[in-house]
């Protein structure tokens, strides 16, 4: 027999103001009389729905209901005419995905994916969201690899003269993973514009200044320290955003979190160690409530 693999395809949410957002989606015809949630995948900033890709479809595989968004500003979703990328609207945006969803999810968050998330879940409560993967962020983040991640996308800000220098910007941001053999895979990720090659996010999304970190990182603390559903904190261990002293302060702060770290990944972690991170990822899954 022939098994027939759902290799998803390419769907539209309204967001905030009727801002279009576009994702990925497989199995949406999965039946979750099971107990089992959809889930909600949420990329970190300057990345996209791409990112998800082969763990979507490795929960796909096992029968689950996934969706990989594009946030505002990111990937194939629209850019937010007035700039407003804060993170109260990122969350607004997703609280929308989860009402045209219509049943509860599981939350994947990566980095700013993964701080849009523990606010979502918080203000969504335990019957909309019932379980939260936090992929290499926590709210006591590294300023030095925060720093870092905003140099290394500001240095493409006005582009790259082709695919490879691309990749040259990328092997020098990411020493520890492989370089693939082809820079084409990047074409994901980039636009060609005018004969040169575009991060494919808004530039908008770096220039806006911000609010009080001291403040923000409060108001995440908070909610994350409400939450009262299974929470899972991933950490590459190359991470320079996530110290171990952060890790500490989570699990202390957060008494439903558990820690998993993968020892060859760095602050993008599912993309560097692909077949670890989605083992963890679904056997958070599919543990009984």
């Amino acid at each position: 027999m022939t098994t027939v693999r759902n290799t998803g395809h390419t769907v539209e949410f309204s967001g905030l103001q009727g801002l279009n957002l576009v994702a990925d989606e497989w199995n949406r015809g999965a039946d979750s009389a099971g107990g089992r949630p959809t889930v909600l995948m949420l990329h970190g900033g300057g990345q996209n729905r791409h990112s998800w890709k082969k763990t979507g479809q490795v929960l796909a595989d096992e029968g689950f209901h996934v969706v990989a968004l594009d946030s505002r500003g990111h990937g194939d979703s629209d850019r937010a005419p007035d700039a407003d990328y804060d993170v109260e609207t990122l969350t607004a945006d997703v609280m929308q995905v989860l009402d045209a969803i219509g049943r509860p999810v599981m939350l994947i968050g990566a980095s700013m994916g993964g701080l849009t998330g523990i606010l979502v879940a918080d203000g969504a409560g335990p019957d909309r969201v019932t379980r939260l993967v936090l992929v290499d962020v926590v709210p006591r983040f590294e300023k030095n690899g925060s720093a870092r991640i905003r140099e290394f996308m500001f240095s493409g800000l006005h582009g790259f003269g082709s695919l490879d220098e691309a990749a040259d910007a990328v092997a020098a941001y990411l020493p520890h993973r492989t370089r693939p053999r082809s820079p084409e895979g990047l074409k994901k990720n980039l636009r060609l514009r005018d004969g040169r090659w575009y991060w494919h996010w808004d530039p908008a999304f770096m220039t806006k200044p911000g609010d009080d970190p001291q403040l923000r990182t409060e108001k995440f603390e908070q909610a994350a320290a409400d939450l009262t559903i299974p929470v899972l904190l991933i950490r590459g261990k190359l991470s320079d955003v996530v110290s171990p002293e952060g890790v500490r302060h989570f699990l202390e702060t957060v008494p439903n979190a558990e820690f998993v770290e993968l020892s060859d990944a760095g602050h993008t972690a599912a993309g560097d160690d692909n077949d670890a991170f989605s083992d963890v990822v679904v056997t958070f899954a599919t543990r009984p409530a």
